[in-house]
C-alpha cells in the first residue's frame, strides 16, 4: 500500500508538471521589458516568448504577433523550443508507461516484479524528459541575464524574466519530483533459497520414522 501511494502521488506530480510544462510553452511572457534607466514611465510593455511577441499598451490593448520564420529566429530561441517540445513528448511517454506499471491498474497485474520495473522505467522517462525542460529554461535565463548585464546592450532593449519561464521551471521541476517517486517505488523480489525447506523437512522425517521402525 505505502508503494502505491507513493505511485499515485508521483503520477499526479508529473502530470500537474506536465501541464505546467505546456502552458509555459505556450504563453508569450518568457521575457518581458525591463524598466531600467531613463525607461521607466513607458506607454508600451513588450512581451517575447518561443512563439510570439507581444507588446501590452497603457490603454489596455494587447497586440501578438506570431513569428514569421524559424530561420529569423536565432539559434538560442531556436534551441529552447526543441528543448521544450522533446521535454512534453517525452514526458507524457513517460506518464503512459508509468501508468502501465502502476499498482492501482489492471494492465499485466499477474507479474507484479515486472510491473513494478514498469512503472520504474516510466518514471526514468520522466525524469529525462524534466531534464529536457529544466536545461531549456535555463539556458533561456541564462541568455536573458548575459544580454541585461551586458554594457552595449541599449537600455530600452533590456529584458527579464517573465511568468511562463517561472511556470515551466516549476512544471520541470514537479516533474522530476514525481518521476523520482516513480523510479523509487521498486519492489524487491525476494531471493528464493537453492534449497527448498519442504525437501529436507521430508528427509529428517523419514529417518526418524526408520529408527522408531
Amino acid at each position: 500500500m505505502a508503494n502505491s501511494g507513493v505511485q499515485l502521488l508521483g503520477f499526479g506530480l508529473s502530470l500537474v508538471g506536465i501541464i505546467g510544462l505546456i502552458v509555459g510553452t505556450v504563453l508569450p511572457q518568457w521575457k518581458m521589458s525591463a524598466y531600467v534607466g531613463d525607461s521607466i514611465i513607458t506607454a508600451v510593455a513588450t512581451y517575447q516568448g518561443l512563439w510570439m511577441s507581444c507588446a501590452f499598451q497603457s490603454t489596455g490593448q494587447l497586440q501578438c504577433k506570431i513569428y514569421d520564420s524559424v530561420l529569423q529566429l536565432d539559434s538560442d530561441l531556436q534551441a529552447t523550443r526543441a528543448l521544450m517540445i522533446v521535454g512534453i513528448i517525452v514526458s507524457i511517454s513517460g506518464l503512459g508507461v508509468s501508468c502501465l506499471g502502476m499498482k492501482c491498474t489492471t494492465c499485466g497485474a499477474e507479474d507484479k516484479v515486472r510491473k513494478s520495473r514498469t512503472a520504474v522505467t516510466g518514471g526514468i522517462i520522466l525524469l529525462v524528459g524534466a531534464l529536457c525542460a529544466v536545461v531549456a529554461c535555463s539556458w533561456f535565463a541564462h541568455n536573458v541575464i548575459r544580454a541585461f548585464y551586458n554594457p552595449f546592450t541599449p537600455v530600452n532593449t533590456k529584458f527579464e524574466f517573465g511568468a511562463a519561464i517561472f511556470i515551466a521551471w516549476g512544471g520541470s521541476f514537479l516533474d522530476v519530483l514525481g518521476g523520482a517517486m516513480l523510479t523509487a517505488s521498486c519492489t524487491r523480489s525476494k531471493q528464493v533459497s537453492k534449497y527448498p525447506k519442504s525437501n529436507c523437512a521430508r528427509t529428517a522425517s523419514s529417518s526418524s520414522n526408520k529408527e522408531y521402525v
